[in-house]
């Protein structure tokens, strides 16, 4: 199935059990969208936001907050301010990293951008110190059995169209510590067949090591539209899929997540009234998943699903 096709059975057969959109304290006049997982440090929960005006692309920051409340985070006093823009997190030997977006300009317009990595034990000051390809977002890591971390790469453009058809891949490798994370590794991380069809784009959001080896991962997948005047959308998607470091193969592929999924609310610009760009998954209690995601490019949002990885094992 194409998908668009896809996309339709399932809004045809989905099942949400709880949505939310998720409010911000501490940045009145700012919206915070494109959000990292939620996760623990000192007995707190926090995430890490894109932070930036309703009416303006060029200054973006990723700034932390704490939940304070059912669906409510309060910006943390005092932390560190990132010239970053779509943060992630992952823990790797003890250690925070967090990921995000470094965009250059010349003359006021956009001229390239990096992945910037910060890391430390310390949340509260944690230190830049590696960058990815020129103009490659959605660089993700996992903390493989054997305490090597696994790498995702996602390149994007029109050498990787003409080659694949796809508009991006997802590439992975192995390295010994995060000393190794450099940019001519991630760039020669080998492409794993088989994910998006013509046209697509997508990316690795948040990888998770489950206890059957394999790696379960929470991403996006993307197409084109038009809408009812015959301008284009773009079209995000929440998605995952089971991969396997060892034999490098990905299956199970599924969408688990649109914007319809999440409440109603504006869009930062008409071409993103359909955009979720997936952050990940947090498992409840009760078994099932909240999954969160930057909703339209001006909010944040969570559902509530079933465990995306039923029958090939549990988060470690």
């Amino acid at each position: 199935m194409t998908l668009l096709e896809q996309r339709i059975q399932f809004e045809e057969t989905k099942h949400i059990y709880d949505r939310a959109i998720l409010s911000f304290q501490g940045v009145e006049g700012f919206d915070v969208y494109n959000i990292s997982i939620p996760f623990e440090r000192d007995g707190k929960r926090y995430l890490f936001g894109r932070v930036e005006r309703r009416d303006e692309w060029a200054r973006s920051w990723v700034r932390l907050f704490e939940e304070t409340g059912q669906d409510e985070w309060t910006l943390v006093q005092g932390s560190m301010i990132y010239t970053l823009e779509d943060p992630y997190v992952s823990l790797i030997g003890g250690e925070i990293v967090m990921g995000g977006t470094h965009v250059q300009r010349e003359g006021g317009k956009v001229k390239t951008y990096f992945g910037y990595f910060h890391r430390g034990t310390d949340l509260h000051d944690l230190y830049y110190f590696t960058s990815g390809p020129n103009k490659m977002k959605d660089i993700r890591l996992v903390e493989l059995q054997d305490g090597r971390i696994g790498v995702f790469s996602r390149p994007r453009g029109a050498e990787t169209r003409g080659k694949y058809g796809s508009e991006s891949m997802i590439g992975f490798t192995v390295i010994d510590s995060l000393d190794q994370l450099t940019a001519e590794t991630i760039e020669q991380a080998p492409y794993i067949a088989g994910i998006f069809g013509e046209g697509e784009w997508g990316g690795v959001n948040q990888a998770y090591l489950l206890d059957s080896g394999r790696i379960g991962i929470i991403g996006h997948n993307c197409y084109r539209d038009k809408d009812a005047s015959g301008g284009e959308v773009k079209v995000y998607l929440n998605m995952a899929f089971i991969f396997d470091p060892e034999t490098r193969t990905a299956e199970g592929l599924h969408l688990i997540g649109s914007r319809t999924c999440y409440p109603p609310g504006p869009a930062k610009t008409p071409h993103l009234v359909d955009c979720a760009f997936t952050a990940g998954i947090v498992m409840r209690p009760d078994g099932k998943a909240d999954l969160y995601s930057g909703v339209g490019d001006c909010e944040a949002g969570r559902i509530t699903i079933d465990y995306p990885f039923a029958g090939c094992g549990r988060i470690v």
